[in-house]
Protein backbone atom coordinates (compact mmCIF):
# COMPACT_ATOMS: atom_id res chain seq x y z
CA UNK A 1 0.00 0.00 0.00
CA UNK A 2 0.95 3.73 -0.62
CA UNK A 3 0.74 6.09 1.87
CA UNK A 4 1.51 9.94 1.00
CA UNK A 5 2.94 11.43 4.10
CA UNK A 6 3.65 15.17 3.17
CA UNK A 7 0.39 16.42 4.86
CA UNK A 8 1.10 19.30 5.96
CA UNK A 9 0.39 21.05 9.25
CA UNK A 10 -1.40 23.89 7.83
CA UNK A 11 -3.87 21.72 6.83
CA UNK A 12 -4.52 20.48 10.07
CA UNK A 13 -4.98 23.72 11.56
CA UNK A 14 -6.88 25.41 9.17
CA UNK A 15 -9.66 22.07 10.16
CA UNK A 16 -8.67 22.50 14.16
CA UNK A 17 -12.42 23.24 14.47
CA UNK A 18 -13.65 20.08 13.50
CA UNK A 19 -13.56 16.72 15.04
CA UNK A 20 -10.85 14.44 14.68
CA UNK A 21 -11.47 10.66 14.90
CA UNK A 22 -14.47 10.65 16.24
CA UNK A 23 -13.75 12.42 19.44
CA UNK A 24 -15.02 15.62 21.43
CA UNK A 25 -13.79 18.69 20.37
CA UNK A 26 -13.68 21.42 22.69
CA UNK A 27 -14.25 24.99 23.09
CA UNK A 28 -11.31 27.39 23.06
CA UNK A 29 -8.52 26.78 26.00
CA UNK A 30 -7.82 29.06 29.01
CA UNK A 31 -4.34 30.97 28.51
CA UNK A 32 -2.53 28.00 30.66
CA UNK A 33 -3.80 25.46 28.58
CA UNK A 34 -3.11 26.99 25.06
CA UNK A 35 0.37 27.28 25.60
CA UNK A 36 1.89 26.53 22.47
CA UNK A 37 -0.90 27.64 20.46
CA UNK A 38 1.43 30.27 18.97
CA UNK A 39 3.40 27.48 17.29
CA UNK A 40 6.98 28.94 18.27
CA UNK A 41 7.32 27.23 21.56
CA UNK A 42 8.62 23.47 21.69
CA UNK A 43 6.88 20.81 22.91
CA UNK A 44 8.61 18.36 24.83
CA UNK A 45 7.86 14.90 23.79
CA UNK A 46 8.40 11.61 26.23
CA UNK A 47 7.91 7.97 25.36
CA UNK A 48 6.86 5.53 27.57
CA UNK A 49 7.33 2.00 26.34
CA UNK A 50 10.13 1.45 23.66
CA UNK A 51 9.31 -1.29 21.65
CA UNK A 52 8.79 -1.04 17.92
CA UNK A 53 5.54 0.68 18.67
CA UNK A 54 6.86 3.29 20.60
CA UNK A 55 9.77 3.94 18.57
CA UNK A 56 7.79 4.20 15.45
CA UNK A 57 4.74 6.79 17.42
CA UNK A 58 8.57 8.89 18.39
CA UNK A 59 9.26 8.97 15.00
CA UNK A 60 5.73 10.37 14.05
CA UNK A 61 5.68 12.97 16.79
CA UNK A 62 8.96 14.65 15.14
CA UNK A 63 7.64 14.02 11.91
CA UNK A 64 3.91 15.98 12.92
CA UNK A 65 5.51 19.29 14.12
CA UNK A 66 8.85 20.92 13.58
CA UNK A 67 8.42 22.35 17.58
CA UNK A 68 8.73 18.40 18.70
CA UNK A 69 11.82 17.23 21.12
CA UNK A 70 11.70 13.84 22.42
CA UNK A 71 13.61 14.36 25.73
CA UNK A 72 12.34 11.39 27.68
CA UNK A 73 12.60 7.46 27.38
CA UNK A 74 11.57 4.83 29.55
CA UNK A 75 10.79 1.14 29.58
CA UNK A 76 10.84 -2.07 31.58
CA UNK A 77 14.24 -2.80 29.62
CA UNK A 78 17.31 -1.02 29.43
CA UNK A 79 17.68 -3.22 26.06
CA UNK A 80 14.38 -1.84 24.92
CA UNK A 81 15.26 1.55 25.61
CA UNK A 82 18.76 1.45 23.68
CA UNK A 83 17.39 0.18 20.94
CA UNK A 84 14.28 2.66 20.56
CA UNK A 85 17.54 5.42 21.09
CA UNK A 86 19.61 4.33 18.62
CA UNK A 87 16.81 4.00 16.01
CA UNK A 88 15.51 7.58 16.27
CA UNK A 89 18.96 8.52 16.78
CA UNK A 90 19.66 7.11 13.17
CA UNK A 91 16.78 9.00 11.83
CA UNK A 92 16.74 12.33 13.72
CA UNK A 93 19.91 12.78 15.28
CA UNK A 94 21.31 15.11 12.97
CA UNK A 95 18.47 17.59 13.65
CA UNK A 96 18.93 18.38 17.33
CA UNK A 97 15.65 17.11 17.76
CA UNK A 98 16.30 13.86 19.83
CA UNK A 99 17.57 15.29 23.22
CA UNK A 100 17.48 12.60 26.06
CA UNK A 101 20.43 12.82 27.81
CA UNK A 102 21.68 9.59 30.40
CA UNK A 103 19.82 11.24 33.04
CA UNK A 104 16.36 11.14 31.10
CA UNK A 105 16.19 7.39 30.10
CA UNK A 106 14.68 5.59 32.86
CA UNK A 107 13.97 1.99 33.48
CA UNK A 108 11.82 -0.55 35.72
CA UNK A 109 7.68 -0.26 36.79
CA UNK A 110 8.11 3.46 37.75
CA UNK A 111 10.20 4.80 34.88
CA UNK A 112 6.87 6.19 33.26
CA UNK A 113 6.84 8.69 36.17
CA UNK A 114 9.56 10.26 35.60
CA UNK A 115 8.84 10.05 31.64
CA UNK A 116 5.42 11.93 32.42
CA UNK A 117 7.04 15.21 34.69
CA UNK A 118 9.28 15.76 32.32
CA UNK A 119 7.27 16.09 28.97
CA UNK A 120 4.19 18.24 27.61
CA UNK A 121 3.19 15.28 25.62
CA UNK A 122 3.77 11.65 26.54
CA UNK A 123 3.26 9.00 24.17
CA UNK A 124 1.89 5.88 26.60
CA UNK A 125 3.15 2.70 24.14
CA UNK A 126 3.74 0.48 27.04
CA UNK A 127 1.84 -3.02 27.41
CA UNK A 128 -2.24 -2.91 27.69
CA UNK A 129 -2.11 -3.88 31.30
CA UNK A 130 -0.31 -1.19 32.12
CA UNK A 131 -2.04 1.51 30.46
CA UNK A 132 -4.81 2.64 33.09
CA UNK A 133 -2.46 3.61 35.56
CA UNK A 134 -0.12 5.46 32.73
CA UNK A 135 -3.00 7.25 31.68
CA UNK A 136 -4.62 8.35 35.01
CA UNK A 137 -0.89 9.63 36.06
CA UNK A 138 -0.54 11.98 32.37
CA UNK A 139 -3.74 13.49 32.77
CA UNK A 140 -3.13 14.12 36.42
CA UNK A 141 -0.23 15.84 35.74
CA UNK A 142 -1.65 17.98 32.86
CA UNK A 143 -0.02 16.31 30.05
CA UNK A 144 -1.33 15.91 25.74
CA UNK A 145 -1.52 12.02 25.42
CA UNK A 146 -1.31 9.51 22.76
CA UNK A 147 -2.22 5.83 23.91
CA UNK A 148 -2.04 2.94 22.49
CA UNK A 149 -4.83 0.22 22.23
CA UNK A 150 -6.24 -1.58 24.12
CA UNK A 151 -6.77 0.68 26.73
CA UNK A 152 -7.03 -1.83 29.72
CA UNK A 153 -6.94 -5.97 30.07
CA UNK A 154 -9.68 -5.87 32.41
CA UNK A 155 -12.99 -4.12 33.16
CA UNK A 156 -11.85 -1.99 36.02
CA UNK A 157 -8.99 -0.78 34.26
CA UNK A 158 -11.61 0.50 31.52
CA UNK A 159 -14.03 2.30 34.40
CA UNK A 160 -10.29 3.60 35.47
CA UNK A 161 -9.72 5.29 31.78
CA UNK A 162 -12.95 6.42 31.27
CA UNK A 163 -12.42 8.48 34.80
CA UNK A 164 -9.58 9.65 34.04
CA UNK A 165 -10.94 10.57 30.04
CA UNK A 166 -13.35 12.44 31.85
CA UNK A 167 -10.57 14.69 33.78
CA UNK A 168 -8.87 15.38 30.45
CA UNK A 169 -11.82 16.85 29.21
CA UNK A 170 -12.22 19.29 32.39
CA UNK A 171 -8.70 20.25 31.94
CA UNK A 172 -8.90 20.46 28.24
CA UNK A 173 -6.49 17.97 27.47
CA UNK A 174 -5.98 16.33 24.15
CA UNK A 175 -5.81 12.38 23.73
CA UNK A 176 -5.91 10.81 20.92
CA UNK A 177 -6.16 6.43 20.72
CA UNK A 178 -4.21 4.54 18.53
CA UNK A 179 -7.19 2.66 16.93
CA UNK A 180 -5.87 4.08 13.83
CA UNK A 181 -8.62 3.25 11.59
CA UNK A 182 -10.76 6.78 13.37
CA UNK A 183 -7.85 8.41 11.14
CA UNK A 184 -7.52 6.41 7.93
CA UNK A 185 -8.98 8.57 4.76
CA UNK A 186 -11.07 5.18 3.67
CA UNK A 187 -12.48 4.55 6.69
CA UNK A 188 -13.38 7.94 7.27
CA UNK A 189 -15.00 8.31 4.52
CA UNK A 190 -17.48 5.03 4.08
CA UNK A 191 -18.67 5.55 7.60
CA UNK A 192 -19.75 9.18 6.70
CA UNK A 193 -21.95 7.93 4.01
CA UNK A 194 -22.92 5.10 6.38
CA UNK A 195 -23.95 7.52 8.87
CA UNK A 196 -25.69 9.43 6.39
CA UNK A 197 -27.96 6.69 5.12
CA UNK A 198 -26.57 6.60 2.16
CA UNK A 199 -26.91 2.31 1.53
CA UNK A 200 -29.47 1.92 4.19
CA UNK A 201 -29.11 0.55 7.79
CA UNK A 202 -26.52 -1.84 8.56
CA UNK A 203 -28.12 -5.37 9.39
CA UNK A 204 -25.29 -7.59 10.12
CA UNK A 205 -21.89 -7.96 9.30
CA UNK A 206 -18.76 -9.97 9.49
CA UNK A 207 -14.83 -8.35 11.11
CA UNK A 208 -11.70 -10.63 10.65
CA UNK A 209 -8.26 -10.57 11.95
CA UNK A 210 -7.10 -13.69 11.18
CA UNK A 211 -3.15 -14.36 10.76
CA UNK A 212 -0.29 -16.04 11.80
CA UNK A 213 0.74 -15.18 15.22
CA UNK A 214 3.32 -13.17 16.64
CA UNK A 215 6.73 -14.27 18.18
CA UNK A 216 7.82 -16.16 21.26
CA UNK A 217 11.02 -15.32 23.22
CA UNK A 218 12.51 -18.19 24.66
CA UNK A 219 13.37 -18.46 28.19
CA UNK A 220 16.50 -17.70 29.85
CA UNK A 221 18.22 -19.62 32.47
CA UNK A 222 18.73 -16.50 34.59
CA UNK A 223 15.26 -14.96 33.88
CA UNK A 224 12.56 -14.33 37.11
CA UNK A 225 9.12 -15.24 36.31
CA UNK A 226 8.04 -11.93 36.28
CA UNK A 227 10.90 -11.07 33.57
CA UNK A 228 10.14 -14.00 31.04
CA UNK A 229 6.21 -13.25 31.34
CA UNK A 230 7.58 -9.46 30.58
CA UNK A 231 9.52 -10.20 27.70
CA UNK A 232 6.49 -12.60 26.31
CA UNK A 233 3.49 -10.22 27.55
CA UNK A 234 1.63 -11.10 24.25
CA UNK A 235 0.95 -14.37 25.80
CA UNK A 236 -0.47 -13.00 29.66
CA UNK A 237 -4.29 -12.06 30.11
CA UNK A 238 -3.32 -9.57 32.51
CA UNK A 239 -0.61 -8.15 30.43
CA UNK A 240 -2.23 -8.23 26.91
CA UNK A 241 -5.69 -9.63 27.27
CA UNK A 242 -5.51 -11.97 24.48
CA UNK A 243 -5.26 -11.65 20.64
CA UNK A 244 -9.10 -10.92 20.52
CA UNK A 245 -8.41 -7.73 22.45
CA UNK A 246 -4.39 -6.77 21.78
CA UNK A 247 -5.11 -7.22 17.61
CA UNK A 248 -8.95 -7.68 17.09
CA UNK A 249 -10.21 -4.86 18.84
CA UNK A 250 -9.76 -2.94 15.40
CA UNK A 251 -12.11 -4.81 13.39
CA UNK A 252 -15.22 -4.90 16.63
CA UNK A 253 -14.32 -1.01 17.00
CA UNK A 254 -14.95 -0.36 13.18
CA UNK A 255 -18.76 -2.67 14.09
CA UNK A 256 -18.86 -0.11 16.85
CA UNK A 257 -18.27 2.77 15.04
CA UNK A 258 -20.29 2.04 11.80
CA UNK A 259 -23.34 1.09 13.39
CA UNK A 260 -23.22 3.79 16.19
CA UNK A 261 -24.01 1.52 18.95
CA UNK A 262 -22.28 -0.87 21.34
CA UNK A 263 -23.41 -4.82 21.32
CA UNK A 264 -26.02 -5.89 24.25
CA UNK A 265 -25.00 -9.79 24.03
CA UNK A 266 -22.23 -11.67 23.04
CA UNK A 267 -21.60 -15.44 22.30
CA UNK A 268 -19.13 -17.28 21.46
CA UNK A 269 -16.23 -20.10 21.22
CA UNK A 270 -12.66 -20.00 21.37
CA UNK A 271 -9.63 -22.37 22.09
CA UNK A 272 -5.97 -23.58 21.57
CA UNK A 273 -5.48 -26.10 18.76
CA UNK A 274 -2.05 -25.32 17.32
CA UNK A 275 -0.34 -22.74 20.09
CA UNK A 276 -0.90 -25.03 22.51
CA UNK A 277 2.98 -24.73 24.25
CA UNK A 278 4.03 -24.48 27.67
CA UNK A 279 5.62 -21.20 26.04
CA UNK A 280 2.59 -20.16 24.81
CA UNK A 281 1.53 -18.98 28.24
CA UNK A 282 -2.71 -18.92 28.88
CA UNK A 283 -4.30 -16.99 25.57
CA UNK A 284 -6.30 -18.78 22.66
CA UNK A 285 -5.23 -19.25 19.40
CA UNK A 286 -8.98 -19.02 18.01
CA UNK A 287 -11.96 -16.95 18.73
CA UNK A 288 -15.73 -16.51 17.10
CA UNK A 289 -17.93 -14.32 18.82
CA UNK A 290 -21.25 -13.38 17.52
CA UNK A 291 -22.18 -9.93 18.90
CA UNK A 292 -25.79 -8.77 18.84
CA UNK A 293 -26.55 -4.99 18.97
CA UNK A 294 -29.52 -3.25 20.54
CA UNK A 295 -31.32 -2.09 17.26
CA UNK A 296 -30.89 -6.32 16.27
CA UNK A 297 -27.70 -6.43 14.38
CA UNK A 298 -25.28 -9.55 14.20
CA UNK A 299 -21.62 -8.82 13.82
CA UNK A 300 -19.83 -12.51 13.41
CA UNK A 301 -16.28 -11.62 14.97
CA UNK A 302 -13.13 -13.84 13.79
CA UNK A 303 -9.68 -13.78 14.95
CA UNK A 304 -7.03 -16.60 14.85
CA UNK A 305 -3.13 -16.94 14.94
CA UNK A 306 -2.67 -20.38 13.12
CA UNK A 307 0.56 -20.52 10.43
CA UNK A 308 -0.25 -21.75 7.29
CA UNK A 309 -4.42 -20.58 6.82
CA UNK A 310 -5.88 -18.42 5.25
CA UNK A 311 -5.60 -14.71 6.47
CA UNK A 312 -7.83 -12.08 6.48
CA UNK A 313 -8.03 -8.43 8.25
CA UNK A 314 -10.92 -6.28 7.18
CA UNK A 315 -14.81 -5.84 7.40
CA UNK A 316 -17.78 -6.64 5.98
CA UNK A 317 -21.02 -5.70 6.19
CA UNK A 318 -24.73 -6.47 4.97
CA UNK A 319 -27.52 -3.34 4.90
CA UNK A 320 -30.98 -3.00 3.74
CA UNK A 321 -29.38 -2.04 0.34
CA UNK A 322 -26.00 -3.70 -0.48
CA UNK A 323 -22.68 -4.18 1.26
CA UNK A 324 -20.10 -2.17 2.34
CA UNK A 325 -16.34 -3.50 2.46
CA UNK A 326 -13.19 -1.85 4.41
CA UNK A 327 -10.10 -2.37 4.85
CA UNK A 328 -7.01 -1.39 6.87
CA UNK A 329 -4.77 -1.80 3.62
CA UNK A 330 -6.98 1.32 2.52
CA UNK A 331 -9.56 0.47 0.22
CA UNK A 332 -13.14 0.12 0.75
CA UNK A 333 -16.52 -0.09 -1.26
CA UNK A 334 -20.42 0.40 -0.99
CA UNK A 335 -22.43 -1.77 -3.55
CA UNK A 336 -26.38 -2.23 -4.25
CA UNK A 337 -27.52 -5.98 -3.84
CA UNK A 338 -27.77 -5.58 -8.18
CA UNK A 339 -23.94 -5.05 -8.11
CA UNK A 340 -23.58 -1.50 -9.33
CA UNK A 341 -20.91 0.48 -7.12
CA UNK A 342 -22.38 2.95 -5.17
CA UNK A 343 -18.85 3.97 -3.87
CA UNK A 344 -15.30 3.62 -4.05
CA UNK A 345 -12.47 4.38 -2.43
CA UNK A 346 -8.88 5.14 -4.19
CA UNK A 347 -6.71 4.92 -1.64
CA UNK A 348 -3.21 5.44 -3.52
CA UNK A 349 -2.70 8.71 -2.65
CA UNK A 350 -4.37 8.56 0.74
CA UNK A 351 -1.91 9.41 3.97
CA UNK A 352 -0.52 7.12 6.44
CA UNK A 353 -3.00 6.97 9.47
CA UNK A 354 -0.27 6.61 11.93
CA UNK A 355 0.97 9.54 10.92
CA UNK A 356 -2.53 11.31 10.36
CA UNK A 357 -2.61 10.41 14.14
CA UNK A 358 -0.10 12.47 15.37
CA UNK A 359 -0.49 15.48 12.53
CA UNK A 360 -3.70 15.81 14.21
CA UNK A 361 -2.73 15.55 17.78
CA UNK A 362 -0.08 18.17 17.89
CA UNK A 363 -1.98 20.83 15.03
CA UNK A 364 -4.88 20.26 17.87
CA UNK A 365 -2.26 21.48 21.19
CA UNK A 366 -1.09 24.19 18.58
CA UNK A 367 -4.69 25.64 17.93
CA UNK A 368 -6.03 25.45 21.11
CA UNK A 369 -8.33 22.39 20.04
CA UNK A 370 -9.32 19.43 21.67
CA UNK A 371 -9.69 15.89 20.36
CA UNK A 372 -10.83 12.87 23.21
CA UNK A 373 -10.66 9.34 22.13
CA UNK A 374 -11.05 7.92 25.70
CA UNK A 375 -14.64 6.94 25.39
CA UNK A 376 -14.77 5.17 21.97
CA UNK A 377 -11.23 3.88 22.47
CA UNK A 378 -12.49 2.96 26.32
CA UNK A 379 -15.75 1.55 24.72
CA UNK A 380 -14.48 -0.97 22.39
CA UNK A 381 -11.99 -1.97 24.97
CA UNK A 382 -14.82 -3.30 26.49
CA UNK A 383 -16.24 -4.63 24.11
CA UNK A 384 -13.33 -6.84 23.26
CA UNK A 385 -13.25 -7.87 26.91
CA UNK A 386 -16.93 -9.11 26.47
CA UNK A 387 -15.83 -11.35 23.35
CA UNK A 388 -13.19 -12.92 25.55
CA UNK A 389 -15.66 -13.56 28.28
CA UNK A 390 -17.75 -15.55 26.05
CA UNK A 391 -15.38 -17.40 24.55
CA UNK A 392 -13.77 -18.04 27.70
CA UNK A 393 -16.68 -19.15 29.60
CA UNK A 394 -18.96 -20.29 26.85
CA UNK A 395 -21.94 -18.83 27.57
CA UNK A 396 -23.76 -15.94 26.92
CA UNK A 397 -22.33 -12.55 27.81
CA UNK A 398 -24.47 -9.35 28.70
CA UNK A 399 -23.19 -5.94 28.45
CA UNK A 400 -24.88 -5.53 32.16
CA UNK A 401 -22.17 -8.23 33.40
CA UNK A 402 -18.89 -7.23 31.55
CA UNK A 403 -19.48 -3.76 33.19
CA UNK A 404 -20.29 -4.95 36.37
CA UNK A 405 -17.12 -7.29 36.47
CA UNK A 406 -14.98 -7.09 39.28
CA UNK A 407 -11.90 -9.39 38.11
CA UNK A 408 -8.90 -7.12 38.19
CA UNK A 409 -5.99 -9.17 36.07
CA UNK A 410 -3.21 -6.41 37.02
CA UNK A 411 -2.53 -4.49 40.04
CA UNK A 412 -0.34 -1.17 40.55
CA UNK A 413 2.51 -2.00 43.31
CA UNK A 414 4.14 -5.18 41.08
CA UNK A 415 8.19 -4.61 40.72
CA UNK A 416 10.91 -6.89 40.10
CA UNK A 417 10.41 -8.77 43.01
CA UNK A 418 7.22 -9.26 42.40
CA UNK A 419 5.74 -12.62 41.64
CA UNK A 420 3.26 -12.10 38.78
CA UNK A 421 -0.54 -12.41 39.09
CA UNK A 422 -0.17 -15.89 37.31
CA UNK A 423 2.19 -18.72 37.86
CA UNK A 424 2.73 -22.11 36.17
CA UNK A 425 2.09 -25.35 37.69
CA UNK A 426 5.06 -27.82 38.75
CA UNK A 427 5.04 -28.90 35.50
CA UNK A 428 6.00 -25.19 33.72
CA UNK A 429 2.17 -24.67 32.47
CA UNK A 430 0.06 -22.12 33.14
CA UNK A 431 -3.65 -21.98 33.61
CA UNK A 432 -5.49 -21.85 30.59
CA UNK A 433 -9.56 -21.09 30.82
CA UNK A 434 -11.90 -23.63 29.54
CA UNK A 435 -15.25 -23.19 28.04
CA UNK A 436 -17.92 -24.68 29.80
CA UNK A 437 -15.71 -24.18 33.47
CA UNK A 438 -14.18 -20.89 33.36
CA UNK A 439 -16.85 -18.85 35.32
CA UNK A 440 -16.91 -15.21 34.45
CA UNK A 441 -15.58 -13.33 37.20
Amino acid sequence: MKYQNNITRRQFVKNATLTAGGGLLLGSLPVGASAFAAGSETLRVGVVGCGGRGTGAASQALEADPGVKVVALGDAFRDRLDSCYENLNNRWGESGRLDVPEERKFTGFNAYKNVIDLSDVVLLTSTPGFNPKHFEYAIEKGKHVFIEKPLATDVPGVHRVLEAGRKAKEKNLNVVVGLQRHYQTNYREIVKRVHNGDLGNIIAGQVYWNGAGVWVRERQPEQTEMEYQMRNWYYFNWLCGDHILEQHIHNIDVANWFIGDLPITAQGMGGREVRNGKDHGQIFDHHFVEFTYPGGQVISSQCRHQPNTMRRVDEFFQTAEGTIYTSGRGDGEMKLWNGSTRYSHNFMEDPNPYQVEHDELFASIRSGGVINDTEFGANSTLIAIMGRMATYTGQLITLDAVKNSQEVLVHDDLDWSSNPPVLPDADGNYPVPVPGVTALA
